[in-house]
This record gives C-alpha cells, sequence and structure tokens, in this order.
C-alpha cells in the first residue's frame, strides 16, 4: 500500500482475484469478489470495513486507481511518438491520500481552485507537476499560484489573463500559460456537465477572444505561452469529441503560428472519458480513446507542418470512478402496499448529490446476500435527507433484507465525496483505501463537533454566555 498515513488494518479475509477487465468498463473494482464473507475489496470483506470504521463509508480501491494510471500513460507512450503526459484532475477525487497515490504513478496534477492546489501541495505533489485550472479564479487563487510556482496557469478569459500579468509583475516572475478555448464541440452527454459549446461559460471564444489573448501575453514580460487546450465534457462515450478537440488545438496552433508567428509547443485535449456505471453501459477503452487521439495529433501536426506538440490528456472520472463503492447500512424497510417498497439507507444525497443533480444512475448489491436469497426483486434505494427526492437508486434489484443489513453502491469513487455536503447537518463519511488485505483511513469521519466547529454565536441577548457547550451525540469524539 502506497499510502503512509494511519496504520492499515489487516482484513480477516484473503484477497479473492477476478478476471482482469478494462478498468473503466467494469461497474466495479478490478479487486472486488464475491466471496464466503460477503462482497471483498481489495482483499477486504465490506463488511468488515462497515463494522470497523462505520457507515456510510467510501472504500477506495488501489489496484484499480494504480492499473488506470497506468493504463493512460502506457497508451500515450506507446501510440504517441512525441512527449506526452497525464494529468489526473483531481475535481473528480480530492484528498491528501489520493493525490499522492496519482502523483506516486507518474501523473501530474490538474487543480481547479485554491483549495485543491492546497492538497496537492500537502500531499507532497510539486508545485511544477501541477496544472492550475478554473474559469474564475479569484485574485487571492492566482496569487497563491505564482507563490507556490504552478507549473502551468490554464487561463480561461482576458480578465483573468490581465490579473495573472499584474500580479506576476509584481511578482517578478513569468507565469506559463495555456490557454482555454471553447471549443463549439458537441458532446452527447448531461447538460451540465457538456462544456465544449459555443456558448459555454467556459474558455476564450474563437477568433477574438483567443486572438487578444494571445496579443497580451506577447506584449508582456512576464507571461509565456507554451499551449492550447479545449475540453469538451465529461462522462463521454465516444473518441470522436476528443479527436475533434486535438484537431481543433492543431488548426488554433496554425492560427497562432501564422498570426502571431508562435510555435504552440503542448495541446491540452481536456478531459471527460466516461465510465461504465450500469450493465449495458459501453465506454470505450482508455487504451482506445487515447489511440484515436494519439494517431490524430501525430497525423494532424504533420499535415499541417507542425512539430509534434507535447500532447496532455486530463482523466478524472476513468482514474478513480470505478476504483471507488460506498457501503450502506439500511435504517428501515418500507412496504407500500400495492406501490413502491423502500430500503432507506443511513446516508444519500449528502455523501452522492449525483443522482438528484443529474439522474445518475447506479449498480448495487448486497453487502452479505442471504443464505436463503429470496429471487431480487425492484427496490428503491433511498437516503434520509428531507427531500422526496433522495433516490440513490429507483430501481434496485436486491433480494429481501432487514434493518442493520447493508448495501453496496458501486462506482461512486468519482464526484461523490467531491460533492458531498452536510446537508440536514450530516457528518460526512469516513474513506478507506484499501490493497492486498489491507485498509488505511485516509479520510477521518466527520463529527457533531465537527459539524459545529466554525459556528459562533453573538455577543449579547438572547445568547447567553456558553450556551450551546457540552453538545452530546453519535457523531461526538
Amino acid at each position: 500500500m502506497s499510502y503512509t498515513g494511519s496504520a492499515p488494518t489487516h482484513c480477516s479475509t484473503p484477497q479473492l482475484t477476478t478476471a482482469n477487465r478494462t478498468c473503466n468498463q467494469a461497474v466495479r473494482p478490478l479487486t472486488a469478489a464475491l466471496g464466503p464473507r460477503g462482497w471483498e475489496v481489495g482483499g477486504c470483506a465490506l463488511d468488515d470495513l462497515a463494522s470497523e470504521f462505520g457507515t456510510p463509508l467510501y472504500v477506495m480501491d488501489e489496484r484499480t486507481i494504480v492499473t488506470a494510471c497506468d493504463s493512460f500513460r502506457s497508451a500515450l507512450a506507446a501510440r504517441y511518438p512525441g512527449e506526452s503526459d497525464v494529468l489526473f484532475a483531481s475535481k473528480a477525487l480530492c484528498t491528501a491520500a489520493i493525490s499522492r497515490l496519482v502523483h506516486e504513478q507518474g501523473l501530474a496534477t490538474e487543480v481547479v481552485s485554491g483549495g485543491e492546489l492546497a492538497t496537492a501541495l500537502h500531499a507532497g505533489v510539486p508545485a511544477e507537476r501541477i496544472y492550475f485550472q478554473g474559469n474564475a479564479k479569484t485574485r487571492a487563487e492566482l496569487a497563491f499560484g505564482l507563490r507556490s510556482g504552478v507549473g502551468r496557469f490554464v487561463v480561461d478569459n482576458l480578465e483573468e489573463l490581465a490579473t495573472l500579468d499584474d500580479l506576476a509583475a509584481k511578482e517578478g516572475k513569468v507565469a506559463d500559460v495555456l490557454l482555454r478555448v471553447a471549443p463549439g464541440i458537441e458532446a452527447h452527454t448531461h447538460e451540465f456537465i457538456h462544456t465544449g459549446q459555443d456558448d459555454s461559460k467556459f474558455g476564450l471564444y474563437i477568433p477574438g477572444d483567443l486572438d487578444a489573448a494571445v496579443r497580451r501575453i506577447l506584449g508582456s514580460n512576464n507571461l509565456r505561452i507554451k499551449g492550447v487546450q479545449a475540453h469538451v465534457g465529461s462522462q463521454i462515450f465516444d473518441v470522436a469529441p476528443f479527436v475533434a478537440a486535438a484537431e481543433l488545438g492543431l488548426d488554433l496552433a496554425v492560427r497562432i503560428r501564422d498570426e502571431h508567428g508562435v510555435t504552440i509547443e503542448e495541446l491540452d485535449v481536456g478531459g471527460g472519458l466516461g465510465i461504465a456505471y450500469v450493465e449495458g453501459d459501453d465506454p470505450p477503452a482508455i487504451d482506445e480513446a487515447m489511440g484515436a487521439v494519439a494517431r490524430a495529433t501525430a497525423e494532424g501536426a504533420r499535415s499541417r507542418g507542425l512539430p509534434l506538440p507535447r500532447l496532455l490528456v486530463e482523466p478524472g472520472r476513468a482514474i478513480v470512478g470505478t476504483a471507488g463503492c460506498t457501503v450502506y447500512e439500511i435504517s428501515t424497510v418500507k412496504r407500500h402496499d400495492g406501490g413502491k417498497q423502500y430500503y432507506l439507507v443511513d446516508g444519500g444525497m449528502a455523501d452522492n448529490p449525483r443522482p438528484i443533480t443529474y439522474g445518475a444512475q447506479y449498480t448495487c448489491d448486497a453487502v452479505k446476500p442471504p443464505a436463503q436469497a429470496t429471487a431480487p426483486r425492484s427496490w428503491v434505494l433511498a437516503g434520509k435527507a428531507c427531500e422526496e427526492g433522495d433516490v440513490l437508486i429507483r430501481e434496485a434489484a436486491l433480494p429481501d433484507l432487514r434493518a442493520g443489513d447493508r448495501v453496496v453502491v458501486w462506482t461512486t469513487g468519482a464526484y461523490c465525496f467531491a460533492m458531498a455536503s452536510n446537508y440536514n447537518r450530516q457528518p460526512r463519511p469516513a474513506m478507506v483505501l484499501v490493497e492486498d488485505g489491507r485498509a488505511a483511513l485516509i479520510r477521518a469521519r466527520e463529527t457533531y463537533e465537527d459539524l459545529l466547529a466554525r459556528d459562533r454565536l453573538p455577543d449579547g441577548p438572547p445568547f447567553a454566555p456558553g450556551a450551546g457547550r457540552g453538545v452530546q451525540g453519535p457523531g461526538s469524539r
């Protein structure tokens, strides 16, 4: 186990192996197997993990993450004749342990906020291996990036570029810049995660904003243009948008060369490769997608008379999504005569807002199928938040279970913890990293004290001195 944080727990069940699968096409982690003690991941029985660390519980499989990192790196290295690099889009899952693990696999890190930058630096990611993206970076965040010495600023708009120029001049530094464009490329995905359209909030509009940005950089002693970036969306099941992004980037490199006399060194085609969440999802394999991008970039550069750019890709979900699962405990079983039947669990939209946000679908299983299991029936797997829409899976195929039994929802490694909230004042779950029968706690469960730590009661009536102290409850330390 690569992580060197808290001492790992040695699970009681030996690891079971399954047939090799492409890590973005499976709906369960690569090490997931149904053994004598129920479902296991990384050689650890999920039931044992839940008993030790509580529920809800995020479980991350190290082998699946490492395999995904290696798949991206090796696919580009084998198929692209020029230099290439893989950037982990840390917005998918930003914790210190995951950031360190991915860095140890040779990936650079992409951040979109000061908080993500602070996490990456805390994890030991060298600043020069960090790309600072984001469509509305504040002046304070840009200053933090400059002081930290990040390798690249991925600039989204002209105002940001002007602010960066001003700050770099005051700091006496030179900032290396990639220009993010609004590519105008259609990617068939949910509108909330579709970023490539002409009127997107992301990126410089072509050609006016792009030309103005290049002129600003060339007229500055504190900015240096390194390349262009085009990101088309997320959870994409087709290689064509990625190829189109590469083609567009090369066309822009020609324009910048011919109009401004500058040779672009780097081409960033973004991320967004999809993963399977339910049976029937069929995203292109990592090798297939990266091979298509590599060929398009190499052939396109040659046909346009361009030197081979350094090719960059930014996977996030495809690195951590399949690696994660969430274990819940059933609190209540409800059956409506002639209507729906519910398993109500001890988590829900607070730890996974994706279903209520954009209708995300998931696969689930009973953690320990009953010895005399009934045939699976359709259950509504719903959460505890005071929202009728707090439903994790609307048609979950599960056997008859009871309160106290546990279920596992698969493929929750990306954008679940990252988007989690304290809605209804629920503490966020713990997270463990598992490998070879060991589990390391990499994110402690929040407590009621954590929820109250930053609350302040104003002085004076009706707030008596000391009011509210001594809170006790199941979330207390």
